[in-house]
C-alpha cells in the first residue's frame, strides 16, 4: 500500500510541476463582455512564450451563457516585431479617432440616434444643446 501511495504522490508532484510551468506569470484584463488573459508559459525545453486569450461571454435568451475563446501564441523571436506593429496600429487608431470610446456602437442593437444623418433639430446628443434655447 505504501508503494501505491508513493506512486500517487510522485504523479501529483509531476502534475503540480507541470501546472507551475504553465502558470509562470499571468495578468487579466476585464473589458465588458470580454476578458483578456496574458500568460507566460514554458515549452518542453523550458523556454518561455506568451499566450493571449480573448474570452467573450455570450448570454442566451433563457439567461444561460457560454464563452468563446480565441488564443494567440507569441514566441520570443516575434516579440520585437509584434510590439512594434502593435504600437504602430494603436498610435494610428488614436491619432485618427482619438481616445473617446462610444461603447453603444459595439452592441448589436445599437441604433444611431445622432449625427450628420439627422437634421439639426432632431439630434439627441447632450452636446448638441444650444445655449440660446435655455
Amino acid at each position: 500500500m505504501s508503494t501505491i501511495n508513493s506512486k500517487m504522490i510522485e504523479r501529483i508532484m509531476r502534475e503540480n510541476d507541470m501546472l507551475e510551468k504553465e502558470e509562470i506569470f499571468s495578468k487579466v484584463l476585464r473589458a465588458g463582455r470580454r476578458t483578456y488573459f496574458f500568460d507566460v508559459r514554458a515549452t518542453k525545453a523550458d523556454d518561455y512564450y506568451i499566450t493571449i486569450t480573448e474570452s467573450k461571454k455570450f448570454t442566451e435568451e433563457d439567461g444561460s451563457f457560454h464563452f468563446k475563446k480565441h488564443k494567440i501564441y507569441l514566441y520570443k523571436e516575434d516579440f520585437s516585431s509584434f510590439a512594434e506593429i502593435l504600437e504602430e496600429m494603436t498610435s494610428y487608431v488614436l491619432n485618427h479617432k482619438g481616445e473617446e470610446v462610444i461603447s453603444e456602437r459595439h452592441q448589436r442593437d445599437f441604433k444611431k440616434e445622432y449625427g450628420s444623418d439627422k437634421p439639426e433639430g432632431q439630434r439627441t446628443s447632450f452636446t448638441d444643446i444650444d445655449f440660446d434655447d435655455i
